[in-house]
Order: structure tokens, then C-alpha cells, then sequence
């Protein structure tokens, strides 16, 4: 068979939490797809919708990747990179590498503390470049501050009754009484921030920031109520001082109510993070006589339905007539829902009953085996 002839398949995968990463995972299906001997031309595509491999995937179609130091959401110091791509115009700032869940241990996740100083940082180092735009992931962080953390970085000073600077995390936002933005540069005002996120929780309520995804925090009963109570002083302060009510923005409660706060006083906007990803790297062009997609994520559950990653690609893929194949690591979910997003099937990799540890640990293996079980169907379906 000739190479016109050969099936064109393209893998386009997110990361598995906490084993990963997309281009790991992308690597891994590929391999045992060619060990399974089909006879196809496989490309890689790696993906992401705002969270963990954001940076990634925008630079799987090149750029730079500049590494600065900043503060972790404990305030330590570390090594986070930012990208830079569109002949350096716009950067590439995926928060959970300074602000994120997996910067911590179970035992120091609280976001009372927690701070999103070290995202402003990766910001402020991308304005020394002169970029026209950032775009922020806001996936996986450990935060629930607002955004204020990053905002301090900024310049953005938080002061109380007494004119002192409050302590940083959504612990801290208790007693905040003026919110001075002298000391943010002015280059900012010509800068287009683009929030890369599915998320269309609202800052503030049962839907909000802190009921929602505080519990993924480390945050307990109580001090989900403290940091809602936080979080509705801040905003409502903001409006008060400010005139900008963001309060019940949808999309506001991204990452502990971090889009909330760049909204408040940065030029922002939010845009759906795999819809800038897929463009970003012509995934539509890469559709032209593929065959198949093989996506996938660490679980395809309900949420994977308001947006997340391969829900994008699959959409995308099936609008040009493209079938879209799942593997994942975890399935929650009914098949017939995932059918009618554009999912033709999905596939775990666990397979035989094991430890969620040692899945974890065997990820990349369990995901070639998974790959190559699919080549060998595959192979059946091609027979004349």
C-alpha cells in the first residue's frame, strides 16, 4: 500500500492528571499503534483546555519557552516557564506551573493561604518581552484568592483599615478595606489578556468559586463558607471602589475566582481554552483526509461534557465528517451521552482491577498496551 493510500490518523490527547503529560500520553498511543503493525501515517497533536499541558500544546507548533523564578502557591521560591509564540508577540502562561495543585503535597493543600503571586509574576516577566497578548490558563490551580495574589505582583496594592498590606491567599481578603491600582504599570492598558477556560461558574454562590472548587483545594465546610464570605467582601469592594461588578460574571469563577479578578482590572476577555488551542496549532487543516482522531484525558466524566478537551476536538472532528475514538484512563459516563458529543466509543487503559496508584504509575505502559489493542481492531476493520 502506498502512502496516499495509508489511513491518516491523528492522536490528539489531553494530559492524565498526576501521571501524564498530553504530549506523554499522545507519544504512548502512538507507539503501540506502530507496534500493532497497522499500516497508517499517525501525527501528533497534543492538546489542552486551559489547565495542566496548556503551555504544551501551544508550543507543539514552536515558539520559545523562557523560565523565570517565582513564588509557588506557598509563597517558596521555584522555576516556572512561560512560552512565547506569534514572533513573540503573544505569551503562553499556563498558571498551574506557578499557582497549581500539583506544586503541593495533600497534606499543604489550603487555599486560606494559597496564593496566585507567582502566576503575576510569569505575567510581569512576559510584559518585560513587550508581548501584545497573554493568553492564561487557569486549569488546576490551588488557589481561591481572587486573583488578588497575581494582581499584588502586579503592582495592586491591598491594604486594611490601618493601611497595611493583608496577608496573602483567600484567607487573607477578610480584612481588606482599600484596593489601590497606582502601582499597576501602565503598559497593561495595552495588553490583551485572554482567559483560557471552559469553566461558566460564576464568582460568587452555590455555583461560584469556593462551594464549587474550594472542596478541590483542601478547603473543609467551614472554610468553604469563609473563603464565599472572602470572596463576596473582595468583589463587593471592588464595585464599591472600582465600579466594575463582577460578582456574578459567568466564567468569573475560574480557578478560585482568579478570572474574576483580571476581568475587574486588566483588558481581559475569556475564550474557550481547546477552541484556541485547536486553532492555534490548524487543527481544522490537519482534518484534510485523516480517517480517525484519537483523543483522550484521565476520566471522561459529565464535566468532560461542558467543554473539556476532547469534547472540542470531537466536535470539531465530527463537523468534517471525522470519527473521533476515545482512550482514557478513567470512564464515568454513558456511552449513548458520549455518542451524541461526537465520541464514537472511548477506552480505558486499566485492564484488570489494580490500585488507582499503580494505574497511575503504569500510565504510560497501560496506555501503549490500550493503543495497540485498538491497531490490532483496527487492522480487522481495514481487511478487504
Amino acid at each position: 500500500m502506498n502512502e496516499r493510500e495509508r489511513m491518516r490518523i491523528l492522536v490528539s490527547s489531553g494530559a492524565f492528571k498526576q501521571s501524564l503529560t498530553a504530549t506523554e500520553v499522545c507519544a504512548a498511543i502512538a507507539g503501540g499503534l506502530e507496534e500493532s503493525g497497522l499500516d497508517a501515517t499517525v501525527e501528533q497533536l497534543p492538546i489542552a483546555d486551559g489547565g495542566n499541558g496548556t503551555l504544551d500544546a501551544f508550543l507543539a507548533s514552536g515558539g520559545e519557552r523562557i523560565r523565570v523564578p517565582v513564588m509557588d502557591p506557598l509563597m517558596r521560591p521555584i522555576d516556572a516557564d512561560f512560552g512565547l509564540i506569534d514572533a513573540g508577540r503573544t505569551a503562553v502562561i499556563e498558571m498551574a506551573l506557578a499557582s497549581g495543585l500539583e506544586l503541593l503535597s495533600p497534606a499543604e493543600l489550603n487555599p486560606l493561604v494559597a496564593t496566585t503571586y507567582g502566576t503575576g509574576q510569569l505575567m510581569a516577566a512576559a510584559l518585560a518581552r513587550g508581548v501584545e497578548r497573554i493568553i492564561i490558563g487557569l486549569g488546576g490551580s490551588a488557589t481561591v484568592d481572587g486573583g488578588m495574589g497575581c494582581l499584588s505582583a502586579l503592582g495592586l496594592r491591598l491594604l486594611d483599615a490601618s493601611g497595611n498590606a493583608i496577608p496573602v491567599g483567600g484567607g487573607g481578603l477578610e480584612p481588606l478595606a482599600t484596593i489601590d491600582k497606582g502601582g499597576i504599570d501602565g503598559r497593561w492598558r495595552d495588553v490583551e489578556i485572554v482567559i483560557a477556560s471552559d469553566v461558566e461558574n460564576p464568582t460568587l454562590g452555590e455555583q461560584g468559586a469556593a462551594r464549587v472548587f474550594g472542596p478541590q483545594k483542601g478547603a473543609d465546610l467551614a472554610m468553604v463558607e469563609r473563603l464565599e464570605r472572602n470572596l463576596h467582601h473582595c468583589f463587593t469592594l471592588v464595585f464599591e471602589q472600582r465600579g466594575v461588578d463582577v460578582r456574578a460574571v459567568a466564567g468569573g469563577g475560574a480557578a478560585g475566582a482568579f478570572a474574576a479578578g483580571l476581568l475587574a482590572f486588566l483588558n481581559c476577555k475569556i475564550e474557550s481554552g481547546i477552541d484556541l488551542v485547536l486553532a492555534h496549532n490548524r487543527f481544522r487543516e490537519k482534518l484534510a483526509d485523516c480517517a480517525l482522531v484519537i483523543t483522550g484525558e484521565g476520566q471522561i466524566d459529565a464535566q468532560t461534557l461542558a467543554g473539556k478537551g476532547p469534547l472540542g476536538v470531537a466536535k470539531l472532528a465530527a463537523a468534517h465528517g471525522v470519527p473521533t475514538i476515545a482512550i482514557v484512563g478513567g470512564l464515568n459516563i454513558d456511552d449513548r451521552l458520549l455518542r451524541e458529543a461526537g465520541v464514537q466509543a472511548a477506552f480505558s487503559i486499566v485492564d484488570k482491577p489494580m490500585p488507582l496508584a499503580d494505574a497511575l504509575a503504569d500510565a504510560e505502559d497501560l496506555t501503549r498496551r490500550a493503543a495497540l489493542r485498538l491497531g490490532y481492531v483496527l487492522q480487522l476493520a481495514r481487511r478487504d
